[in-house]
């Protein structure tokens, strides 16, 4: 069976409060709102003022996880002056999920490369959550979207090496290439199961580098905007946007799709479907 995805080429916090509006499923209780909350020197993260009218409908919390890799949030005290300076706790409740540990094992033994993800105990306070996505590429990844957001966007600052390190963390930047994507697609699939479901996708296709936003020197945008997309699917929803960008005209595309390509992003994508909670077929509702 197809997922519904709906997108608009318009890209404004207007448009996405309406996309969400769209999406036949109500956050119950709690909602965790899971955001990218920008590298300290990065230019192409979304800010507060882009999320705010879609937040402020759901009412739910900021979250965000420490990083696993030397910046400003790498540590608890570093990651909230800067969730400061960035504005969002002017704006928002803020809550870093694993500012103390220890840290909460979800179990997945159906993953494909690792068989636990460790997330911050703190998610336990939550009942459904909202993934709010900047999609663009990814220096390891090859691209960023709904599933990096649910996996290593999720997981701790422990559990981030441990994907990386595709279950030994003292690996994480040495692991087999495949194997961390697997992990990935594993992790992420251990927080689809703990909010049973209770999840939906933003992704916005706007400032897309080839870099993540965990960069503090990041690329320019390599192409033009294409649009938001929202679903209930965080496959269908990545596997959405890379068409978006395979079909685009645009002559920055192939500088995208080379990174996408030359880190086997796609394979991500790829496990979560045979993993079996997400599909690959969509039906794409344009919204004018």
């Amino acid at each position: 069976m197809s997922a519904k995805v709906y997108f608009s080429r318009t890209i404004t916090p207007e448009k996405v409060l309406e996309l969400y509006k769209m999406v036949d499923k109500k956050l119950p209780g709690n909602v965790a709102i899971k955001l990218h909350s920008g590298e300290k020197g990065n230019q192409n993260f979304l800010g507060p003022d882009f999320w705010k009218p879609v937040i402020d409908y759901v009412g739910g919390t900021v979250v965000e996880c420490n990083t696993a890799y030397e910046g400003q949030r790498n540590t608890t005290e570093k990651h909230k002056k800067l969730l400061e300076e960035h504005g969002w706790s002017k704006y928002f409740n803020v809550d870093l999920l694993d500012a103390e540990g220890p840290d909460l094992k979800l179990e997945y033994p159906s993953g494909k490369r690792i068989k636990e993800n460790y997330v911050g105990k703190n998610i336990t306070n939550y009942d459904s959550m909202l993934v709010l996505s900047h999609f663009k590429g990814h220096p390891m990844g090859g691209y960023g979207g709904a599933l990096k957001q649910l996996s290593i966007g999720v997981a701790s600052s422990f559990g981030k090496a441990y994907i990386h390190g595709a279950g030994v963390p003292e690996n994480k930047w040495t692991s087999d290439h495949d194997s961390f994507l697997e992990s990935m697609a594993d992790a992420a699939g251990t927080v689809v199961d703990y909010f049973k479901g209770n999840i939906i996708y933003v992704n916005v296709m706007k400032n897309m580098s080839v870099d993540c936003d965990c960069c503090s020197v990041a690329e320019d945008p390599c192409m033009d905007d294409i649009g938001i997309l929202v679903s209930t699917d965080p496959v269908a929803i990545d596997q959405a946007c890379i068409d978006l960008v395979y079909r685009s005209s645009d002559a920055g595309r192939d500088h995208l799709i080379e990174r996408i390509e030359s880190r086997n992003g796609v394979y991500t994508i790829e496990v979560a479907a045979a993993l079996g909670y997400g599909t690959r077929e969509y039906d794409l509702t344009e919204v004018m």
